[in-house]
């Protein structure tokens, strides 16, 4: 494993051609992506309810007939504006053409007979971020930890992390804390749903009893997990010397409980974990949780550096005391 990971990201593939899918694929593998599939009839659903998507691959020939990606995409562009749509034209890879009548829909274009410069966009927009290895590691460590001191007789899987430019929320529950250092200042965010998380208060899989089990105690359980994943973040991410004084900026975030929309004020792509709870008795539904890390304050991995824990430490954070 190189120093910087090189992260995964998801992307929707809107082909009208299939035989042109082998080479769609072969150019996925090779840049860190993962394509997935949809019908027709079935893509503006899936986009209303997916949060995982870092871009969508569409032809301009999608649907069977001529010009019909472009209807599509529009339509796609309209819904989902923080997703970049590559457009596969068969002559061209050039918009020119359509932004000069007024059309922005499309973020680059590309032929699968020069597929180099679509290599360029995705890591203009896609992969602009680098993220340490030990950053990453270390937060599917410190979380899966968590949730398992949080749980009771359950199996935690972690899916690879990946890049995101989603911006929908899932599920009826999610927390937010910030996170502060000298090489970073955003955002963590859970979101989950509410009623297998509350199977899993009523099926006594939790430190609450199940005879409390209401939304208010299932908001305190998530919040305790937000609680103290970030203590852990801290205790090994952020260094105990003051930051830096003075005003530090900030920007409103912006939720839309309508349309399940969350915005941080940046168009950053976010680093995305999926962890499923699975109860090993099989008696309670498996829990999906989400867990993002926007960094839309500052971003500087340069300055990124792992604590080294001293006894001192451990006892001003009450992991240590005198026997």
């Amino acid at each position: 494993m190189s120093e910087d990971t090189k992260l995964v990201s998801k992307v929707l593939v809107l082909e009208g051609r299939e035989q042109l899918n082998g080479r769609i694929k072969t150019f996925c593998d090779e840049n860190n992506l993962v394509g997935v599939k949809a019908h027709g009839d079935n893509v503006m659903s899936i986009l209303r309810s997916n949060v995982d998507l870092g871009g969508i691959f569409l032809s301009e020939d999608y649907g069977g007939r001529e010009g019909g990606g472009l209807a599509i995409g529009r339509e796609i562009h309209a819904l989902r504006p923080e997703l970049p749509i590559f457009l596969r034209r068969e002559a061209s890879d050039s918009l020119e053409d359509l932004q000069a009548g007024g059309d922005h829909a499309f973020r680059a274009a590309y032929t699968v007979a020069d597929m180099g410069k679509l290599k360029r966009v995705l890591d203009e927009c896609i992969f602009s971020l680098v993220y340490p290895n030990a950053l990453v590691r270390g937060i599917a460590e410190m979380t899966q930890a968590t949730l398992a001191s949080q749980f009771k007789d359950v199996e935690i899987a972690c899916e690879s992390p990946y890049i995101v430019r989603d911006r929908i929320i899932y599920g009826e529950l999610f927390s937010l804390i910030p996170l502060e250092s000298n090489w970073c200042r955003g955002y963590m965010m859970l979101q989950t749903e509410e009623q297998p998380l509350m199977g899993f208060v009523r099926g006594d899989k939790t430190h609450v009893s199940a005879e409390r089990a209401s939304f208010r105690e299932i908001n305190n359980v998530l919040g305790e997990i937000t609680n103290m994943i970030w203590g852990a973040f801290k205790n090994r991410y952020v260094a105990y010397e003051a930051t830096s004084a003075g005003h530090l900026t900030q920007v409103p975030i912006i939720v839309n409980h309508l349309h399940r929309y969350i915005s941080f004020g940046s168009e950053d792509p976010q680093l995305c974990f999926k962890y499923t709870l699975s109860d090993r008795q099989g008696g309670q539904a498996s829990i999906t949780v989400w867990q993002r890390f926007v960094f839309n304050l500052n971003w500087s991995p340069d300055k990124f550096k792992e604590n080294e824990t001293s006894v001192e430490a451990l006892f001003e954070s009450g992991e240590l005391e005198l026997f």
